[in-house]
């Protein structure tokens, strides 16, 4: 179908238009994550503190009974994410947690990424809301642990697993399967072996159960307040590898609207031009006969 400049035109704004939004976008992608990245890592900082906590306790008290394994319900945790445009961000996750995670109690963050477990069979026992800022990490942070306690309640002994996606190269995401309790027995070993730097060992006051089973706590939330970063840190990561490659696809789209645009005009000054030197040629051709001398009769 032959174009005209006028439609040209509008595919032209309306392109522009569209990639307006696409740097918004990505904008927006660049300036969220920031905050997360941060948060992530100051609890990581905040986890060394517990991880030295847990190491004062088991170089005092030694290795508690409750670290032994034992018959316990599987409780798995997935990250995922209400805002789209980031591609097949659930359902890649959806997948891993099907090929790698077996018969479990699986909470979830997101409806969407509910919606993809489902579409992959998994049963999801309780959906949350993902966080819209910083301080909603800390929300779903706790209660998630809070979760966590009343399944520990009615069920006794729990296992915990994270799966989430974290950030690989640039603007690439890997998908992360972390146990978090029982402690890892190399974590525990590590622990143990690193030596006190100060001269005498920390002590205690508290119950020996009780303050291990505080310390695990803090371990669990500050698990899943930087799965729940990180989580977030990627998503954004992966929205904006997305919108500078539409951004990209846009601007070859406006390199290709305005080349036509060039050549259409170009053929339209031609035409015109054409047709205003045939005009002036007729135009001399019409003059040159009627000027012409007539010639005399004999």
């Amino acid at each position: 179908m032959a174009q005209t400049l006028e439609t040209l035109a509008r595919r032209t704004e309306s392109t522009k238009g569209i990639r307006s939004v696409v740097h918004t976008m990505k904008t927006l992608s660049a300036i969220n994550a920031a905050p997360y990245s941060r948060a992530a890592t100051a609890m990581e900082a905040y986890h060394a503190t517990v991880l030295d906590g847990l190491r004062g306790f088991f170089l005092r008290s030694g290795l508690p009974k409750t670290v032994a394994k034992g018959k316990a319900t599987p409780v798995v945790v997935v990250f995922g994410t209400d805002h789209g445009l980031c591609g097949t961000y659930n359902e890649a996750l959806a997948a891993r947690v099907r090929q790698d995670v077996q018969s479990a109690t699986v909470l979830c963050i997101g409806a969407q990424m509910a919606d993809a477990l489902d579409g992959e069979g998994i049963a999801v026992a309780q959906t949350f809301f993902p966080p819209a800022s910083v301080d909603g990490i800390v929300r779903l942070a706790n209660l998630l642990t809070g979760e966590m306690d009343r399944i520990r309640q009615g069920a006794g002994n729990i296992t915990v697993t994270l799966v989430y996606f974290t950030r690989e190269g640039a603007g690439g995401h890997v998908p992360v399967i972390a146990p978090v309790l029982p402690l890892d027995p190399d974590l525990v070993a590590e622990l143990m072996a690193e030596p006190w730097t100060s001269r005498s060992l920390p002590d205690f006051t508290m119950a020996p159960d009780t303050l291990f089973l505080a310390l695990l706590r803090a371990h669990l939330f500050a698990s899943l307040y930087r799965a729940a970063a990180e989580a977030l840190v990627t998503e954004n990561a992966a929205r904006l590898a997305l919108m500078q490659q539409a951004e990209q696809t846009i601007d070859d789209r406006l390199d290709a609207l305005n080349a036509d645009t060039r050549a259409l005009r170009q053929n339209e000054i031609t035409t015109e031009l054409l047709d205003v030197i045939t005009g002036f040629e007729a135009l001399k051709k019409d003059r040159r006969k009627i000027v012409a001398p007539r010639r005399e009769q004999p």
